[in-house]
């Protein structure tokens, strides 16, 4: 039996390596690796498993691009860790999205001084040192969900009828929230200003914690004696805790934004729920930074297009446009391939589809 023992062990070892190799991307803390992506956590969006991890990795495989990809699941410091456990083990290129600006700048400045570089990924490190900011145009987002609640209220009837619209915004620590949150008050703000709609609670939720959301948008309710008419939520876990909150009070579907066209999301808008949500093709959104990625591991020069504010400098920018949906066109995410029809249309929903 004590001969067998090394032997086992080496099979182990075998079987983990081909695993690894199978998988296409690596796992093992030790291994070395060029690219490293930092994701942020599985709470605020289920993007970041279900498509920025496969689809990054399938890039950066292609490419024949070493690399390790992890998720910090919220924690900011657990990021730093992986950081650096990522530049002690030679990676040349960071794919940051960010937790909090603070943790975030001192994770570039950390591959900054290891010689390697970091790309600021679907969420701008205002402050930080990143080579390009590639994400989707985050105001332009907010408009399309502006719109979205000012659609919704004329179809209900209410437009003319000085309705209270509140707003769900994102987490403070996150720059996007505000790009967002501009981009909806820029809809917004002049109806307010002129006496066609009431402006109600406006809230930003930490971490986009869902839990927090619901209660947060409970407490809206019971500030307002249940007479909230709109709410401009910025992305569909936050609209998704709206629903809940209406649900459980037993009152009735109200104009609502979302984003990040989530099968749940989806859901809620053919159930009547959820007015709208935002396409971010996250396909095209990985393909760019893995490209970025690539081109700076190589020492090309990368495709923007353009610089965005950060601080009191210019970063440049792959700047990528969003696509507004809603009942009418939602079919579009099956078609593009962006969702499953077996996603969506499954259970009570399925008599919805058509």
């Amino acid at each position: 039996m004590k001969k067998l023992i090394p032997v086992l062990g080496l099979a182990i070892v075998a079987i983990a390596g081909s695993a690894t190799v199978a998988q296409g991307r690596i796992q093992s803390a030790r291994a070395s690796a060029e690219v490293c992506v930092l994701l942020p956590d599985t709470k605020s969006s289920v993007r970041w498993e279900q498509f920025d991890r496969p689809d990054i990795g399938a890039a950066l495989k292609k490419a024949g691009v070493s690399f390790v990809i992890n998720n910090a699941q919220g924690d900011a410091q657990k990021q730093r860790d992986q950081a650096d456990q990522c530049l002690a083990n030679g990676a040349k290129v960071l794919i940051l999205t960010q937790l909090d600006a603070g943790s975030a700048i001192a994770i570039q400045k950390a591959a900054a001084s290891k010689g390697a570089k970091s790309i600021d990924y679907d969420r701008q490190v205002i402050g930080g040192i990143g080579q390009v900011y590639v994400s989707f145009d985050g105001h332009a987002v907010g408009v399309l969900q502006g719109k979205g609640v000012v659609a919704g209220l004329k179809a209900n009837g209410k437009y003319g009828s000085k309705p209270v619209v509140a707003e769900l915004n994102g987490g403070q620590e996150d720059g996007n929230s505000f790009l967002f949150k501009g981009g909806y008050d820029s809809i917004l703000k002049p109806l307010y200003a002129n006496g066609t709609f009431k402006k109600g609670p406006d809230q930003f939720t930490p971490a986009w914690d869902n839990d927090k959301a619901r209660t947060i948008f409970e407490q809206m309710l019971v500030k307002t004696g249940n007479k909230i008419d709109a709410v401009a939520a910025a992305n569909d876990g936050l609209a998704n805790a709206v629903v809940s909150a209406l649900k459980a009070q037993k009152l009735k579907p109200i104009p609502l934004s979302g984003q990040d066209a989530t099968p749940a999301g989806v859901q809620n808008i053919l159930a009547g729920w959820q007015t709208m949500t935002v396409y971010k093709a996250v396909p095209k959104e990985a393909a760019a930074v893995s490209a970025a990625a690539i081109a700076i591991l190589k020492g090309k020069p990368l495709k923007t297009t353009g610089t965005v504010p950060n601080g009191k400098k210019k970063e440049k920018a792959i700047l990528i446009a969003p696509t507004s949906i809603t009942k009418a066109n939602y079919k579009l995410l099956f078609t593009d391939k962006f969702l499953k029809r077996s996603d969506v249309c499954v259970g009570a929903f399925a008599k919805y589809c058509k």
